[in-house]
């Protein structure tokens, strides 16, 4: 198959969208010169309904669903997702052909007046939109009041800077790839608050029959690869995703893969933790045991509720 000189890349239209859209497009063009990488903006569900919560306009796909539309169609020949917004279940037709090198994973804490996350006062008014986020701060903090937020990063910092919220949760990585490091008051440790499955990864997908494939798989990173194929292996055998209470991170030690998760109440008020470690070859068959543990321990009661109730 001869390897295409043009390629079209779909992207949202956000800020950190772009920004990680045009760093994939700049380490495909410094691979193979000669490249000519165009963008082509498509706006989802998600970027239509920000005021929103993700379960009321369907949460699955919300950020990914009319790009990879686009990408069956033949509009466009690869897309460029955070990981954590990619849906588990497999799209026919398509293939996730790279992981690149991953960013921070880690939650970032932005405290009013710079306020620790350890030193939250009684009945402190915290800032989210991820269910993920919310449960673990309920489990530690049991009097907070979660304020639900939801935007791009600009539009989420400007509604902290404007409210009474003593502190905010972000993804570091979305703020270092938007040079926005500085409004950080700490990098959470994920002993503190364990990470989404997949955050800071990205996820270059093109169409499973080849064409850009080539080219697209130059920029996998065979250790993120490893780490975010544990984690989103227990979120899918949890058929989970952003719309509950699950996280998950993996490091790696050599070629050993260790891998840490939870799953938790709504509210916080239970929730059951377990690590496990293995060949980082084996990294599926580690996420969908540890699941399993969990499922085992109290999990499934609370991922039924919180079906029920979100």
């Amino acid at each position: 198959m001869t390897r295409p000189s043009r390629l079209i890349l779909g992207t949202r239209g956000s800020a950190l969208a772009l920004w990680q859209s045009n760093w994939v497009a700049a380490r495909l063009r410094e691979r193979f010169p000669g490249l000519t990488v165009t963008l082509e903006v498509i706006k989802t569900s998600g970027d239509r309904f920000q005021e929103q919560a993700l379960t009321v306009i369907g949460g699955k796909g919300a950020f990914t669903k009319e790009i990879q539309d686009a990408l069956l169609g033949g509009a466009i020949d690869l897309a460029v997702h955070s990981l954590k917004d990619l849906p588990t279940d497999p799209v026919p037709g398509l293939r996730v052909w790279a992981h690149p090198a991953r960013f921070d994973p880690r939650d970032a804490w932005i405290g009013r007046d710079g306020l620790r996350y350890a030193d939250l006062p009684a009945r402190a008014q915290v800032a989210t939109g991820a269910l993920r986020r919310a449960a673990q701060l309920r489990h530690r903090f049991p009097s907070v009041e979660v304020v639900p937020i939801r935007g791009n990063v600009d539009t989420r910092l400007r509604k902290f800077r404007d409210g009474a919220m003593h502190g905010m949760f972000l993804a570091a990585a979305g703020l270092d790839r938007l040079g926005l490091a500085e409004v950080i008051t700490e990098r959470l440790a994920p002993d503190d608050v364990l990470p989404a499955p997949g955050q800071g990864a990205l996820a270059v997908e093109g169409r499973a029959d080849g064409g850009a494939g080539e080219l697209l798989a130059a920029l996998d990173d065979p250790p993120t690869r490893a780490r975010v194929t544990a984690e989103r292996a227990f979120l899918a055998a949890l058929e989970g995703g952003c719309q509950l209470p699950v996280a998950a991170h993996a490091t790696l030690d050599g070629d050993t893969l260790h891998l840490d998760a939870l799953v938790a109440d709504l509210d916080g008020r239970e929730l059951v933790r377990d690590a496990r470690s293995g060949p980082a070859a084996d990294a599926a068959h580690l996420g969908e045991a540890l699941a399993r543990a969990l499922l085992d321990r109290g999990g499934a009661g609370m991922l039924a509720r919180a079906r029920r109730d979100v």
